[in-house]
């Protein structure tokens, strides 16, 4: 590995702009997480994020009743206005027929590829939501695959994950957190997050292209750290010559800030280290009219890219209140334009 970071790893942080105040997307009466975007065959810029009514919890409501749908905007930042749902759209006894979360947007050449976690679980007609719905939904969880010759769709929807839990492994219980990278070649590298009784730990997949089949590239996990600390929502790309790694740093100790993003760097993605400038964002946001504010939450980081493949924008899932998904009023996607 490089023993001498390039700068932008070293200021990842600080190339973070003001957050213009209308940016992001927001959808009244609906909690809204997850968004990743990208720019389409129209020139516009194509949002595609998580929401579900506020008439459900924040946080079970999203086990039980998230779907993804898809916003638009004419700048990076936004504001993007709603324009469709995506997912779910098979039938409810389908593996991804009754919930939808987790999106992240990519293209290889003319196709657009939109990863997801989904899951179904049994509900009787008029049946209220109930715990062993959510058991039965979270332990259901699996990664999908939709693509599109156009970002406005159709979307084809695959009839089995790409990504499986595989019994007696580490990874036996859950697969969500989708971060798939586009290499050079044509193939895939899908990063995932398990549970495991230690923490969470994030695993990768690969495969030759998009269609798969898509195969561990290592039998345990490739990100976990011996002092205890953990990640969750990893979002990774090839910046030309290393993978680089946004995500949240669960317990602080990795940034010096609980829930902060991390910044990491592998020359092969399989072996990770800690950029010299590990923090990559706080939960302190500064805003354009001068503003500032903590947010509650601030997680699953996503980048848009311009046409050089150079980072412009940040997205992330924010929320206010003190911290927790017990605690929001109100949830968000939240663009962060990022400087040269």
């Amino acid at each position: 590995m490089n023993s001498s970071p390039r700068s932008d790893e070293l200021t990842f942080y600080k190339r973070l702009q003001p957050v213009p105040v209308e940016g992001g997307f927001r959808m009244p009466g609906y909690w809204v997480w997850c968004g990743s975007a990208i720019q389409g065959e129209d020139g516009r810029y194509h949002l595609f994020a998580s929401r579900w009514s506020q008439e459900f919890p924040m946080f079970s409501g999203y086990i039980l009743h998230s779907e993804i749908v898809h916003a638009v905007a004419d700048t990076p930042s936004g504001p993007y206005t709603f324009v469709e749902k995506i997912l779910p759209c098979t039938a409810a006894d389908a593996w991804d027929g009754r919930m939808a979360h987790n999106p992240t947007i990519r293209k290889q050449g003319d196709t657009y590829l939109l990863y997801y976690i989904a899951s179904t679980y049994s509900r009787p007609d008029g049946a209220a939501d109930t715990e062993e719905m959510c058991e039965e939904s979270y332990a259901n969880i699996r990664i999908g695959l939709a693509t599109a010759r156009s970002v406005n769709g159709p979307w084809e929807v695959r009839s089995e994950p790409v990504l499986d839990v595989r019994p007696g492994k580490w990874d036996h219980a859950i697969v969500t957190n989708p971060a798939p990278v586009i290499r050079p070649d044509g193939g895939v590298l899908l990063y995932y997050r398990a549970n495991t009784p230690e923490g969470l730990a994030i695993g990768v997949a690969g495969a030759d292209s998009y269609k798969g089949p898509y195969r561990r590239l290592s039998d345990e996990p490739v990100l976990h750290f011996e002092n205890g600390d953990f990640v969750e929502d990893p979002f990774v790309w090839w910046s030309g010559d290393r993978y680089e790694m946004l995500a949240k740093d669960m317990l602080g100790g990795l940034t010096g800030e609980l829930h902060a993003g991390v910044h990491m760097i592998s020359p092969d993605g399989l072996e990770w280290q800690l950029a010299d400038s590990p923090k990559a964002y706080s939960r302190d946001i500064a805003y354009a009219d001068g503003s500032r504010m903590r947010l509650g939450s601030l997680e699953r980081p996503q980048l848009l890219f311009d046409e050089n493949n150079q980072p412009v924008c940040l997205f992330a899932a924010a929320a206010d209140g003190p911290g927790g998904f017990y605690e929001a009023k109100h949830t968000w996607n939240i663009a962060i334009p990022i400087s040269d």
